[in-house]
């Protein structure tokens, strides 16, 4: 980037977390959810269409999931008129927000990060009230939120100044890049501030507008974000915020043929669905739909011989139970070399029995998963395999009192065949599977073993080990002696190989391109 382009850019720094073990940042955070529950808790929220609040035909509840007899807010259902208008309004203002100076998106975002850093303890409450993380979790994905308005900010920039060409005597040759249109983003509910954001920041910083359909879970985490765009200058109608049934914004949102992109994060059967569906020119189409997706994982740990042990015991642990395991690049895999598998075994078990599992809002180590659904096929997994395998830890209901909600214990199963479910299917919760491995290639070659490729982590002192992992192991984002989760906007660009997804890598230099179409541009002397 040119030093004029950077201009009142500072260098980039990644937003520090919040040390809640300071017990007046602790209490600052304790306050903070009474500020929300006083602010929004009862509330029902809108709708906004062509940067208007509306209502839709009948609301829904979003619920506590660490008490699910709570009901914290509700949201509107949309119709599919209101689908066909929000798409309109984005259309028409794609024709203004296209043609704005890189420069103005680029301020639009350092003003957002200003705002987000000034209210992160909200947010971290609105989030575990909404999908249960914990104190932690929750800060550590709004502190990425902020970074990525940093991060875009600087994308905006980067991109606009096009890419240089081979010349002509005769000829100026120029290749710029523009936006697509209307981007659609349909985002899940583990993750529903970065996630959302970094798609959304995406498609606004290309100069594309977006429909922005949170999960039903957490809609609540999307809505506030978009305001404070808003409060940070971005026009409203840049972003249209639905929420509602899959039959209004399901197959009717992918199939409109007025949207040019889906950005989609969330299970492979649905981003199957919808890369299928996409493929499909609807009748007044013109064009081709582009579609990003990322899917979901099975994240292997390889653990050879000479690695440490005791690092890699604290990053399995971190890796596999942090969010109860609801990470698509969680640890779910553990690969051991067989003369060291024991010994990793009983560190991983004895630092795992450790956690305390309660209240998100409280801070404990592990909270709910989303849903008691989601319990019950967790669990349904773990009863099934304990027939086949060795159950270490785990596989019971932990006790929370009187509390209603989808808790589940962390929970390690050892010698888990390669061909066994618990080792090929996303489980999507607090569950590790031990798998030995002959020798540190055979690691490697079941680390491989997975119709996945998200991330993986690596533990060895080899260079030479280190090197074959560098290049063998199919991921999108490989993590060498550290922990194959917390990826960092702006540095660990995320994304991943095979039903992972499209590899389209937020957080990284290639991100924009995805939102972008390439012009060549010839001018004869």
């Amino acid at each position: 980037m040119s030093s004029t382009l950077m201009e009142g850019f500072l260098p980039f720094e990644h937003e520090p977390y919040f040390n809640f073990k300071d017990e007046q940042v602790a209490e600052r955070q304790r306050a903070a959810f009474t500020q929300v529950r006083e602010q929004y808790l009862g509330r029902t929220f809108p709708l906004i269409v062509n940067g208007q609040e509306v209502q839709g035909e009948g609301t829904f509840d979003v619920r506590n999931p660490a008490d699910t007899r709570e009901i914290v807010w509700s949201f509107q259902q949309a119709t599919p008129a209101q689908l066909n208008e929000a798409v309109k309004a984005a259309q028409a203002a794609f024709e203004e927000w296209r043609f704005t100076e890189p420069f103005q998106r680029a301020t639009i975002f350092k003003r957002a990060a200003e705002l987000l850093r000034a209210r992160r303890m909200e947010f971290n409450a609105v989030m575990t009230l909404e999908n249960g993380k914990n104190w932690f979790e929750a800060d550590g994905e709004v502190a990425e939120s902020v970074d990525h308005f940093e991060v875009f900010a600087r994308e905006t920039m980067r991109w606009a100044t096009g890419k240089p060409v081979y010349p002509m005597p005769d000829e100026h040759v120029t290749t710029v890049y523009e936006p697509l249109g209307v981007v659609a983003c349909i985002s899940p509910w583990n993750f529903p501030s970065a996630i959302p954001l970094g798609m959304a920041l995406g498609a606004l910083a290309a100069g594309n507008t977006v429909l922005w359909k949170p999960a039903s879970e957490t809609p609540l985490s999307s809505y506030l974000m978009i305001e404070l765009l808003f409060e940070a200058g971005l026009p409203r109608g840049t972003v249209q915020f639905l929420t509602g049934t899959d039959d209004v914004l399901g197959d009717p949102l992918v199939d409109h043929p007025g949207v040019r992109m889906i950005a989609f994060t969330g299970s492979k059967e649905i981003g199957c669905r919808i890369y299928e569906r996409a493929a499909r020119v609807q009748p007044g189409q013109k064009w081709l739909k582009r579609v990003i997706a990322e899917m979901g994982g099975k994240d292997p740990t390889v653990v050879c011989a000479d690695g440490d042990l005791e690092a890699a015991a604290t990053g399995i642990v971190q890796a596999a139970f942090g969010y109860s395991g609801q990470k698509c690049s969680a640890c779910s895999r553990v690969i051991v070399e067989e003369s060291v598998y024991d010994d990793l075994l009983a560190r991983v078990v004895e630092k795992a029995r450790g956690l305390k599992v309660g209240l998100p809002e409280e801070n404990a180590d592990l909270g709910p998963v989303i849903t008691q659904g989601s319990a019950e096929r967790i669990t349904k997994y773990v009863q099934e395999g304990q027939g086949r395998v060795r159950l270490l830890l785990g596989g019971e209901t932990p006790d929370v009192g009187e509390r209603v909600g989808g808790y589940v214990a962390p929970t390690i199963l050892a010698d888990v065949p390669a061909d066994d479910a618990l080792f090929q299917e996303e489980i999507f919760g607090p569950v590790l599977a031990f798998t030995k491995a002959r020798d540190w290639q055979h690691a490697i070659e079941l680390a491989n073993d997975s119709e996945y490729g998200l991330t993986a982590a690596f533990y060895s002192r080899d260079p030479r080990k280190i090197d074959e992992a560098r290049k063998k192991i199919h991921v999108g984002n490989l993590y060498v002696n550290r922990k194959c989760t917390g990826a960092l906007s702006g540095t660990h660009a995320f994304g991943g190989y095979g039903m992972s997804g499209t590899n389209a890598k937020v957080g990284g230099p290639d991100y924009l391109f995805w939102f972008l179409q390439t012009k060549t541009i010839a001018q004869r002397y």
